[in-house]
């Protein structure tokens, strides 16, 4: 597929949950547009195979890694500082890294997980917004953009916790997007619906199936797909939307 270019020269963007998925794929894209890029995981192996990957035929520093829990606000402030260590700036955020969680109804749903998956796609989400936003109003620049999901939209049923999660960061989208839009930071989040990552194939089948029946377009996303739309988000052209919902569902979302 041809892609459009996107001029992000000079720019740093953090992907979390970079190592992977539709994270992993939307990095390549900021690096091909020239952005030097951070990925932020939790998973060491996957950082190191994906900063090897990535940093092929390309300046020595293109890429960094950071090890880190977004769910614990004191590793994502040691991460922004590593970030800015490495960089020197950071102007662009993509809040990729999230759980689905199990698929069981709401009534028989276990206490643990159901926190578990709040706790990194919400409040990690939250974390990150929360030590970065500082470094972009302090530069007067920043593009961040939530990942949040068309389950988020719709809830998806057996997924109580991953859809109420989304609908969260959709709703923190628009609120952060408010509160900065004096600035030129543009906050906004977009809707995916399932594609073939690896944590959405963790899947039950029939969950898999059911999520697939609901696209008009009867295939899943394709991650380069996300990766295009996300890039032209983050990109200084985006320089009046703000607060907004991408839609990313393959024509599923009614509202």
């Amino acid at each position: 597929m041809q892609t459009n270019a996107i001029n992000l020269a000079g720019r740093v963007a953090v992907v979390t949950g970079g190592a992977q998925g539709i994270g992993y794929t939307v990095g390549k894209r900021l690096l091909d547009s020239g952005a030097r890029l951070v990925i932020w995981d939790i998973n060491a192996e996957g950082l190191e195979k994906a900063k090897a990957e990535l940093s092929e035929g390309r300046a020595a520093d293109a890429v960094h890694t950071e090890r880190v829990n977004i769910a614990d606000y004191a590793s994502v402030e040691a991460a922004v500082a590593g970030t800015l260590r490495a960089m020197g700036r950071l102007d662009i955020l993509i809040n990729n890294a999230a759980i689905v969680g199990p698929n069981t109804t709401l009534a028989k749903y276990p206490l643990d997980q159901w926190h578990q998956v709040l706790d990194i796609d919400v409040n990690g989400t939250f974390h990150c917004c929360r030590a970065v936003v500082p470094v972009m109003m302090e530069q007067n620049y920043g593009r961040i953009v939530n990942v949040a999901s068309i389950a988020g939209k719709e809830g998806n049923p057996n997924a109580a916790a991953y859809s109420a999660a989304k609908a969260a960061v959709i709703a923190m989208t628009k609120s952060l997007g408010k509160e900065v839009a004096g600035q030129d930071i543009a906050v906004n989040c977009v809707t995916p619906a399932v594609a073939r990552t690896p944590g959405a194939m963790e899947q039950a089948p029939e969950h898999i199936a059911y999520m697939l029946s609901r696209i008009p377009r009867g295939r899943f996303l394709e991650l380069n797909e996300a990766a295009a739309m996300i890039a032209w988000l983050v990109s200084e052209e985006n320089s009046f939307t703000t607060g907004a919902v991408f839609d990313l569902s393959g024509g599923r979302a009614t509202y």
